[in-house]
């Protein structure tokens, strides 16, 4: 789908998200390799809405998970009970074909 790095950028741009050359580098190479793209890092940097924005731009149905510190696999699918948005230590997502 993307072209390079470059095209992912403008990609972003199209869909009013800012990303740096470092995360177009990581969602070029990810399409290419045909892998998940893995978002890790603090509350409210942004990573949902990359996700979003990814899933948006490629037409694809995202799987959003919610990973933090003391969580299991079991826990994570089965709990409606997830920690508040400040004890969140990551976020992993990807964008799935439909």
């Amino acid at each position: 789908m993307f072209q390079s790095p470059e095209d992912v950028q403008q990609h972003f741009k199209n869909a009013r998200y800012i990303a740096n050359r470092r995360i177009c580098t990581v969602v070029f190479l990810a399409e290419r390799m045909g892998r998940p793209v893995l978002i890790e890092g603090p509350a409210g940097v942004g990573k949902t809405e990359l996700a979003k924005t990814l899933a948006e731009i490629t037409n694809r149905r995202l799987i959003r998970l919610q990973c933090y510190e003391g969580s299991t696999k079991a826990r994570r699918c089965t709990s409606g009970n997830t920690p508040s948005s400040s004890s969140t230590r990551s976020c992993c997502a990807s964008a799935s074909a439909s």
